[in-house]
């Protein structure tokens, strides 16, 4: 195959797919995937790593074709398997979106982050909620960055401490003590920072726990959904002063 075949062959790849890099003391590894099936893999929509890469193949620049030796995977990754080694990628790496993507995503984002902070927190001179287009005008005057993957909520606990030294904001929220049995504790400690501001936490001899929390009033909702999902509703929550 000549030299402008295979340059023709890796453009055509390029457009079709994007990439996901992972970073390690160094050294870059990067497979092709799927741009559309990638992102609702990293935003938990789909599960299956099959319908997400696009290539049993790891490279050190996937650009210029250069493939990540087998010594490097091995001291790096710490297996010895290609899958195995294709799924830390993908789940650990970061995704690049394509241009187009990217636009959406920070525009869906924006709304939605708008939308939320309007619902959840108001001026503390009227108990009003600010109006969306005072908000939008704050995140542009703060010339706040939106994530186009990471989570809504994560993102409105970061961008809140910003906007108060634009417009004055007090949250609408209140206070939840939540018991979680031992088996689920662990997973359920990351999963309460994403959504709320963690106010204690009391282990018990069993090794359950039991936690003080503070919420906004739509992060609520959304905490004991996700709590009860991954604990299969075996946690019991109230509200307290």
């Amino acid at each position: 195959m000549n030299i402008y075949m295979k340059e023709f062959q890796r453009k055509n790849v390029m457009s079709k797919f994007t990439i996901i890099r992972l970073l390690i003391s160094g050294e870059r590894f990067e497979i092709f995937v799927d741009p559309n099936y990638a992102l609702k893999f990293k935003q938990g929509e789909i599960k299956d790593h099959n319908k997400v890469i696009a290539f049993d193949e790891i490279y050190s620049d996937a650009n210029k074709g250069i493939r990540a030796s087998n010594e490097k995977l091995k001291k790096h990754l710490k297996s010895n398997n290609l899958q195995e080694s294709l799924k830390i990628i993908l789940e650990k790496g970061e995704l690049l979106l394509t241009t187009q993507q990217r636009k959406q995503k920070i525009e869906e984002k924006r709304k939605n982050i708008i939308t939320t902070i309007a619902r959840n927190y108001v001026d503390p001179k009227t108990n009003i909620p600010h109006p969306p287009q005072r908000i939008e005008q704050a995140l542009q005057q703060a010339r706040i960055s939106i994530d186009p993957v990471k989570n809504v909520d994560e993102q409105v606990k970061a961008i809140i401490d910003e906007l108060r030294n634009i417009i004055p904001m007090k949250s609408e929220g209140n206070n939840l003590k939540i018991n979680i049995p031992s088996q689920f504790a662990p997973q359920s400690i990351s999963i309460i920072k994403v959504f709320g501001e963690i106010q204690s936490e009391e282990w018990q001899s069993d090794g359950s726990l039991i936690t003080k929390v503070y919420l906004s009033a739509g992060s609520r909702v959304k905490l004991i959904n996700r709590l009860n999902s991954l604990t299969k509703g075996n946690i019991s929550a109230e509200e307290i002063n």
